[in-house]
């Protein structure tokens, strides 16, 4: 296997493994059960993924960073054998870590990137963890 589909797995286990402890990992999740499941059945793809999911929580939870690692090997090992015997999945993978990776110029750590689809917003739409001292409009006047 050449440096380039061997670097492309590293980075798709990465990716995975990272997405596994997110809101959006149901959606990561059903790209990833398309790209393993080729010829395998889908419902055993979702099992193993969710097995490693499991680990990795419990393993964050008590800070074994050796067994997060393990799972995050695992699945590169397993990208690896994917992209080995179907080149073609090599596309596919590059496209949802293309869709998983923030834009460039966006900040590394802290930021959120959000694409709102379908229906009509009319008006200004917020996402927000905590607001503090959020003035809309014109502020009270003391007196």
């Amino acid at each position: 296997m050449d440096a380039e589909l061997t670097a492309l797995a590293a980075a798709g286990a990465t990716a995975l493994v990272q997405q596994m402890v997110t809101d959006g990992w149901e959606n990561v999740r059903d790209r990833v059960v398309a790209l393993f499941s080729r010829g395998r059945d889908e419902e055993a793809v979702v099992g193993e993924l969710e097995e490693s999911r499991t680990d990795l929580v419990a393993a964050l939870d008590v800070e074994d960073g050796e067994a997060a690692a393990d799972v995050q090997a695992s699945w590169r090992t397993r990208l690896r054998r994917t992209l080995r015997d179907n080149p073609a999945a090599a596309a596919e993978l590059r496209a949802l870590l293309d869709e998983l990776t923030p834009p460039s110029g966006a900040p590394e750590r802290g930021s959120v990137h959000n694409t709102i689809s379908g229906g009509v917003q009319h008006g200004t739409v917020i996402q927000a963890h905590t607001v503090g001292d959020l003035t809309i409009g014109e502020p009270p006047r003391r007196t």
